[in-house]
């Protein structure tokens, strides 16, 4: 019921923009938020956005990242600039009714899109 998409190679530095496409029922009174897993480590917080629009990052993100959404679209966003080699991971959306940077508290999950940042 959700998709994430966007991901790709690129250099340190570039941006990318990773969607979120929900079918299946409506998401509008959701949290939408963004995961990533790198191997060998555990899935991390990356971004959150209320279903009224309030947002929360994650420290390592926080001003290069920018999550928003459109519900008319049942969609969410992630903006990725200035890219770095760590950010490095596959991203999964994820939608909760609540507010949380805890994947356990997520209701719903999609599959993830590969983001891969070289040096």
């Amino acid at each position: 019921q959700l998709q994430a998409s966007g991901g790709g190679l690129v250099q340190a530095g570039e941006s990318l923009s990773l969607s979120c496409a929900a079918s299946g029922r409506t998401f509008s009174n959701y949290a939408m938020g963004w995961f990533r897993q790198a191997p060998g480590k555990e899935r991390e917080f990356v971004a959150v956005i209320r279903w009224g629009g309030g947002t929360y990052y994650a420290d390592s993100v926080k001003g290069r990242f920018t999550i928003s959404r459109d519900n008319a679209k049942n969609a969410a966003y992630l903006q990725m600039d200035s890219l770095k080699p760590e950010d490095t991971a596959n991203y999964t959306c994820a939608a909760s009714t609540s507010w949380s940077m805890r994947p356990g508290q997520y209701d719903y999950w999609g599959q993830g899109t590969q983001v891969t940042v070289s040096s």
